[in-house]
């Protein structure tokens, strides 16, 4: 994409609104534009970024062997007392239809898929299944702050499990542990696996966080084993020596990008949810919940790796491969289109601007490569990682042989 057509640009200040340094980036890059607290447009950077994430999180979950639906934003109110849910649920945003009918829109979707497994499963033969969906939800957030991190609307890819017994869902929960560790390493993340409160479903679940001073939870972790507790159920405090290796027991603020537990019987009861057993007995099906925040995870990676100049984007989930700056005297146009042809994909910035500009909006966009054309350079091309501080010349087939092998 040539950078002169973008509609959107990047601004000489911070948005005065926003406390995070993420935020604040992605806000005076362009990706995305404050609608109101907590609600957030995706513009065509945010979005190209939003799709990639989408797709990490997709080859993932279809590796696993779950089936992609999309279900409703629009809950209808009975769902929601069959499971007590309609006044308990204090983030719920109710409407009302012209005719006085009341609905939810919806922040978590077990009041949807559950009567759909109810239709789909009758028998043992019919279990298990798994999926997912990567969709829009909404929740009346009392503190809506943190731009990204705690939104009222965000994107959320919630992954459900339906199983025989308890056996089952539980070798299938370790199973997903790991694929979503799998998820965050892909994404350049380093997160820590934290065993946390289970609420009414279970005993327990866990959570992934990253550590950031930004963060709205607390952990206590080991960086030594890995051992890692929220701090509502922590049985160590800061300071103390791990229980698991000898090591010496931390505090820290982070932010959960994810989330597994289990809902063992709790919402297939109130539905009927049930199947019958190879001796023809009526059981309830048991289920599994998989959260992760996708938007929440654009958020987090601008807040973490990012530094003082602006975003660096890993490879994988940035806009473009390549920011391509045309400089007086340069070969831009040819070299866009070589590029294109090799199906690398650049942001071309043939803007009539200054050397300067270009270099600083270069470092706030954060593209993993940026590659300078110009008299000076001649028939070579700079090339510079946006994660380093060394730039070389190089030709254009050696770049390219560089981003292959990288890749």
């Amino acid at each position: 994409m040539k950078q002169s057509v973008l509609f959107t640009r990047a601004f000489k200040s911070f948005p005065s609104d926003e406390e995070a340094r993420g935020i604040r980036f992605l806000v005076r890059a362009g990706f995305v534009n404050k609608e109101a607290a907590g609600v957030y447009s995706f513009l065509p950077l945010g979005l190209r970024v939003l799709r990639n994430i989408e797709s990490i999180i997709r080859e993932e979950m279809d590796r696993v062997g779950g089936q992609e639906i999309l279900m409703p934003i629009l809950h209808p109110r009975e769902n929601w007392e069959i499971t007590g849910r309609w006044t308990s649920f204090d983030a719920l945003y109710k409407v009302k239809n012209r005719e006085g009918k009341e609905a939810a829109l919806g922040p978590t979707h077990e009041e949807i898929i559950f009567p759909v497994i109810k239709k789909m499963v009758s028998s043992y033969r019919d279990l298990p299944v798994y999926v997912y969906q990567i969709q829009d939800k909404v929740r009346d957030e009392a503190r809506a702050k943190s731009g990204l991190l705690r939104g009222r609307e965000f994107w959320m890819k919630d992954f459900y499990s339906f199983h025989r017994d308890e056996t089952d869902l539980d070798g299938f929960y370790e199973k997903m542990k790991k694929v979503y560790l799998g998820v965050f390493k892909r994404l350049g993340l380093k997160v820590l696996v934290v065993k946390a409160s289970g609420g009414t479903f279970s005993k327990y679940s866990h959570e992934f966080q990253v550590l950031s001073p930004v963060g709205e939870d607390l952990v206590l972790y080991c960086g030594k084993c890995g051992f890692a507790e929220n701090k509502e159920i922590a049985q160590v405090k800061d300071g103390e020596v791990c229980l698991e290796c000898g090591g010496m027991i931390k505090a820290g603020s982070s932010i959960e990008v994810g989330n597994i537990f289990k809902l063992n019987t709790r919402f297939s009861e109130p539905f009927s949810v049930a199947y019958k057993d190879e001796e023809g007995n009526q059981r309830l099906v048991y289920a599994g919940c998989y959260g992760i925040g996708v938007s929440r995870l654009m958020g987090t990676i601008a807040e973490v790796l990012s530094d003082e100049r602006g975003l660096i984007w890993p490879e994988l989930e940035a806009p473009f491969l390549v920011h391509l700056l045309e400089l007086d005297g340069g070969r831009g146009d040819v070299i866009y289109r070589d590029l294109q042809r090799s199906g690398i994909r650049v942001l071309y910035d043939d803007r009539k601007i200054s050397a300067g500009e270009k270099f600083a909006e270069a470092d706030l966009i954060g593209i993993p490569w940026r590659v300078v054309t110009s008299k000076k350079t001649g028939t070579k091309l700079e090339v510079k990682a946006r994660s380093s501080a060394e730039t070389r010349l190089v030709t254009l087939l050696n770049f390219k042989r560089l981003l292959k092998t990288k890749r």
